[in-house]
């Protein structure tokens, strides 16, 4: 259900609220960008997450000036983009991106129950490679627990934005001899490195 946070106001059209819809995107993508103020001053920081259910969690060191900020309940912006293709028009005005991106608007919440810091540990590990925290991987000790920081934001408010499609020409635009088109873009993986 849109908020007034979350009600788009340019090219509504290209919204979507659905939770599903939300869901999807923040499981493809893979870094967030963690907005926040503190007395004044914006900070904008990106960083890996994970899903679980109805929640997004952050995790970093218990020295996380973003965390550390976030665990005092201030209010928090959550996004992320899928960048899909590149849409290239005949006018320079008409220039634009396929993508998918979603905003959460909240008030983090600090994870302390070690069970669930737990789950949250195991769900980014899958995040980065699935199947790799039931393949034997070491999730953090009690120790590496203590120094680590993990935060909850329910994704309550939030909003799916997607542009798909080709270029939008206008008429005039239609017979000049400049190609316009899309240029697909997507994030593959290398061959792996051992270490």
């Amino acid at each position: 259900m849109p908020t007034t946070r979350t009600t788009l106001r340019r090219l509504p059209d290209r919204g979507d609220h659905r939770p599903e819809t939300v869901r999807a995107i923040l499981d493809e993508a893979l870094v967030a960008h963690v907005g926040f103020a503190v007395d004044g001053q914006p900070w904008v920081i990106p960083m890996t997450y994970a899903r679980l259910d109805g929640d997004v969690y952050l995790h970093g060191s218990v020295a996380n000036h973003l965390l550390r900020s976030l665990a005092t309940g201030c209010q928090v912006c959550v996004t992320v983009t899928l960048l899909d293709g590149l849409v290239l028009a005949r006018s320079a005005f008409h220039h634009s991106m396929n993508y998918r991106s979603v905003v959460i608007f909240g008030v983090a919440e600090r994870v302390d129950d070690e069970d669930e810091k737990q789950r949250a540990f195991a769900a980014l590990v899958e995040r980065m490679a699935p199947g790799r925290s039931t393949a034997g991987v070491r999730l953090p000790s009690p120790a590496e627990s203590r120094k680590t920081l993990v935060v909850r934001v329910p994704i309550d408010e939030a909003s799916a934005k997607i542009r798909t499609g080709p270029p939008i020409d206008d008429p005039e635009d239609v017979d000049l001899p400049v190609w316009a088109g899309v240029i697909p873009l997507r994030l593959t993986p290398g061959a792996p490195l051992p270490a």
